[in-house]
């Protein structure tokens, strides 16, 4: 992701890339960033550390590296978008104690097809929550066998938004064996790791008689790089606070 961003960003006529960090030990550190990523030579070493002066910064890291940036950002006053997963408790307390200083925008996804997926999941849950013989969800993703977190914080994330409507206690992570009739109150979530999939998202309504399903594919990974440039520009000059794509994108669950 660090990659794209940088090799889309420096396309971007209205972006000017300072600064492209990486941890400490990587082996690429000094070499030129935009070489790196493709898009020729950008005069911008792959460093540990900065002293740029930014508008906006950018995490597509891990849950370490979510740490690092949210110091950073604190500390240079710099609008974050967050767009790390599998983030610690911790991290999450850290997070919204630092959106109280700072514009910052976290999201788990930051691709425009989830982000209106996402708004579809949540009117689909909320229409249905009333059916009488009840509705069955479970969530199906996948990814790039390289992914370490599972399921993925988008599935998490439209796990959350169906229990918001429909009051699912409960949450079941693949099954096996004789696991007997399946709960009202669950939300059932299968992770699938494949080759170089860059993520697929399906959200199951099972009724009797008849199924509903939300499905939203990305092809690449530019469509997050796109989503995390878009969300940067937008978030600059905002009022300290925490945000979501869906203020980006203008989007309302009404």
């Amino acid at each position: 992701m660090g990659l794209r961003l940088v090799a889309l960003g420096a396309a971007d006529p209205g972006l000017r890339i300072v600064a492209a960090l990486e941890h400490a030990a990587h082996p690429k550190l000094g070499t030129d960033a935009g070489t790196l990523a493709g898009a020729g030579n950008l005069q911008l070493p792959l460093s540990a550390a900065t002293t740029a002066e930014a508008d906006v910064m950018i995490d597509f890291s891990t849950p370490e590296g979510a740490e690092r940036a949210l110091e950073l950002a604190r500390r240079h006053r710099w609008p974050l978008v967050l767009a790390t997963t599998g983030l610690e408790p911790a991290t999450v307390e850290q997070l919204k104690l630092t959106a109280r200083e700072i514009p910052l925008l976290w999201s788990p996804n930051t691709s425009l097809a989830v982000n209106v997926a996402m708004l579809l999941t949540s009117t689909a849950a909320r229409a249905l929550r009333g059916n009488p013989a009840g509705v069955d969800v479970e969530i199906i993703e996948r990814h790039h066998r390289f992914k370490e977190d599972s399921p993925s914080g988008t599935a998490l994330r439209f796990g959350q938004l169906v229990a918001a409507e429909m009051g699912q206690s409960h949450s079941q992570h693949g099954r096996e064996g004789r696991p007997g009739a399946r709960p009202r109150n669950e939300i059932g979530y299968h992770a699938v790791r494949i080759g170089d999939n860059p993520g697929e998202h399906t959200i199951v309504f099972g009724l009797l008689g008849e199924t509903l399903e939300v499905t939203v594919k990305a092809t690449s990974r530019d469509c997050y790089a796109h989503g995390a440039l878009a969300a940067a520009k937008w978030l600059v000059g905002r009022p300290p606070g925490q945000y979501t794509m869906n203020d980006v994108l203008g989007l309302t669950a009404g």
